[in-house]
């Protein structure tokens, strides 16, 4: 049990990362192929390295390795989810799988939300925002920020019993489906906010502190 982060090659928000690390949030590392020269790059060796390593252009070497061909029905990042939760964690804080091109980032937003429906805390961290995949019944409580939005998807056919308090409009016990544009831009108002579902699965965009 713990927490993992999985580093990818994608836009990699350094500062947060190095210090969640420095800080020891962090109970095990996976490069997830190009994140493996993200983390080079800031001085960090992780605890093994996964993927078909197409991105990265060699596989790294003097540490564990988990080594993929090109050809496979999964991407590197699911691949590194799989591992994840085979060694047994709990959370996953992912780096690297936001931007770039737009169908590799809606394929792990895909991921985000299925991992979390088998049970996973999932979080993904870009550059000025995180996403957290909420699968009810649960409650995801922001500090207070004096400014910023906070976006709701359900990616669910109807994720039921969606709550938003503490912000600028307020959903109370509605349902919500994946075929609208409501949940998106809401705004904090400087006091703690709360995003809770019932059932299904959310997808909520905040800022970062």
């Amino acid at each position: 049990m713990g927490v993992c982060a999985l580093v990818a090659a994608s836009d990699f928000n350094r500062e947060d990362f190095c210090a969640r690390h420095a800080a020891g949030e962090f109970d095990y590392v996976i490069a997830v192929d190009g994140g493996y020269a993200h983390l080079e790059s800031a001085g960090i060796k992780p605890d093994m390295a996964l993927g078909d390593f197409d991105s990265l252009g060699y596989k790294p070497a003097g540490l564990r390795v988990a080594a993929y061909p090109p050809e496979k029905d999964k991407s590197d990042l699911e691949l590194a989810f799989d591992r994840a939760c085979a060694l047994k964690h709990d959370e996953v804080v992912v780096y690297g799988a936001l931007g770039g091109r737009l169908d590799h980032t809606l394929a792990n937003l895909q991921l985000f939300a299925k991992f979390s429906e088998d049970g996973l805390y999932v979080t993904a961290v870009g550059q000025h925002e995180a996403i957290r995949a909420l699968t009810g019944p649960d409650v995801l409580e922001l500090p207070a920020l004096e400014a910023g939005t906070v976006s709701v998807f359900s990616v669910s056919d109807v994720a039921q019993g969606v709550i938003e308090t503490g912000m600028k409009y307020s959903l109370d016990d509605e349902p919500l489906t994946n075929r609208t544009s409501r949940g998106v831009s809401n705004e904090l108002l400087g006091k703690p906010a709360t995003v809770a579902v019932e059932s299904g699965t959310l997808l909520v965009f905040y800022p970062l502190r």
